[in-house]
């Protein structure tokens, strides 16, 4: 039989319940393995009960320092009730001066008490009765997060300043660096938002007119990873050089936000805009010389494009590699049966391989070919390959050589790119 004798209006401060007629301390915390909430529960004495109704700082107090023994059980584990029964007379009963010593020896949950309005100075300087003197009952988890982020910052050396500050604040990144940047100029104080539009002023000149394309070897909304780094490495620098004040933080939630919106636009952008953008020759129906192709993946899948296609031949294979695409399925093919010729594409590999029909095999023969390989930078010399090919067919490809027939020797060129 389980009673809640005391209670406080915010559900996560531990309640006093009596069980089985026994007075104990029951909170909750962490998970099990199934990431549902964990309740631990402890014994605790009248006189600790009086001291927890009546005294909401040393109640907060306690609930800091039995949180990392509720970590400490694991998803599993029992709570050290020892431990934690411990802790009652010397946070509950002792004088404050002892209860700031204990503190200093013990580990507690500092994010707790800055939540229900710790003074963080005091808090800093091991005052923590004279810090709870103002605590709420009530939570305010954004105050913790803050002095969390501003804590891991402090510790590794990043000091904001106010500008700074205003520029995190306005990409949203103030408290997660990994949360995606947007625009957020209510979050900045008005007095400081001018300056933070002319840092991000910078920052769109800078990257004016660049791009980040899509890489469908990643999914159908991936981004060229170059591409990534290249607009990050020029509005980083364009940004550091004019505001020389900020600190990296700054100038990378900068770069970051550019970049991320360049990716948003490329991933919402269709792909015969994509191939238009990369390829100015490529027109709705395909080339004047394709009227078929077939793309073929390395699990047997098979697309086939006509020439009456409303779609453009490039269009439609990438969007089939961007379905098709995985870590166990990284060799794709176009293949034009009329003309006897294909490519196959090695994303593992970053290479390449043009297939040509020498002679049909007659009379139960197999067929003779010519293969010939080649090494290929990036998403972007796929594309280019890709669509040349589309347009003229292998004999387009012989200026984005060299083409190695030799495997040995291909393989060596391979290994020695890899080594650079």
């Amino acid at each position: 039989m389980r009673d809640v004798v005391f209670a406080r209006r915010s559900g996560w401060i531990p309640n006093v319940i009596r069980e089985d007629g026994e007075l104990k301390l029951m909170l909750g915390a962490g998970a099990d393995a199934n990431h549902d909430p964990r309740t631990f529960t402890f014994p605790i004495s009248e006189a600790h009960l009086e001291v927890i109704q009546e005294d909401l700082a040393r109640h907060l107090l306690l609930w800091s320092a039995v949180l990392p023994l509720c970590d400490a059980a694991g998803t599993r584990g029992r709570l050290d009730e020892n431990a934690a029964v411990a802790l009652l007379d010397p946070i509950l009963l002792a004088a404050p001066g002892d209860v700031d010593a204990l503190f200093q020896r013990i580990r507690w949950d500092r994010r707790r008490l800055i939540a229900h309005g710790a003074d963080i100075g005091q808090v800093e300087r091991g005052q923590v009765c004279a810090a709870m003197r103002a605590a709420t009952e009530t939570a305010n988890e954004k105050r913790a997060q803050e002095y969390h982020a501003n804590h891991r910052r402090a510790e590794r050396g990043a000091a904001l300043g106010p500008l700074d500050a205003a520029i995190l604040r306005y990409t949203g990144q103030y408290l997660h660096g990994a949360t995606v940047p947007r625009r957020m100029p209510d979050a900045v104080d008005p007095t400081l938002l001018p300056e933070v539009m002319r840092v991000i002023a910078t920052a769109e000149r800078v990257c004016a007119g660049m791009r980040i394309g899509r890489d469908p070897r990643r999914g159908q909304r991936a981004t060229d990873r170059r591409d990534w780094a290249r607009m990050e490495t020029t509005v980083q620098g364009a940004v550091r050089r004019a505001h020389p004040e900020l600190v990296d933080d700054a100038v990378r939630t900068v770069g970051f936000l550019m970049c991320s919106e360049a990716a948003g636009r490329a991933g919402s952008t269709p792909m015969e805009d994509v191939e238009a953008a990369a390829d100015h020759h490529a027109e709705p129906g395909g080339s004047a010389m394709k009227t078929a192709l077939s793309f073929t993946d390395d699990k047997g899948a098979e697309k086939r494009w006509l020439r009456n296609s409303p779609r453009t031949a490039t269009a439609e294979f990438w969007e089939f590699v961007g379905d098709r695409s995985a870590a166990d399925n990284e060799v794709f093919t176009i293949e034009d049966e009329e003309m006897g010729e294909g490519i196959q594409l090695h994303f593992y590999a970053d290479s390449i391989a043009r297939i040509t029909t020498l002679r049909e095999g007659e009379g139960g023969a197999d067929p003779e070919y010519r293969v010939e390989y080649s090494l290929v930078d990036g998403i972007a010399g796929y594309r280019s390959l890709v669509s040349a090919f589309v347009r003229g067919g292998c004999a387009a490809l012989e200026h984005h050589g060299p083409w190695m027939s030799d495997v040995a020797e291909f393989e060596r060129a391979r290994r020695r790119r890899d080594t650079r």
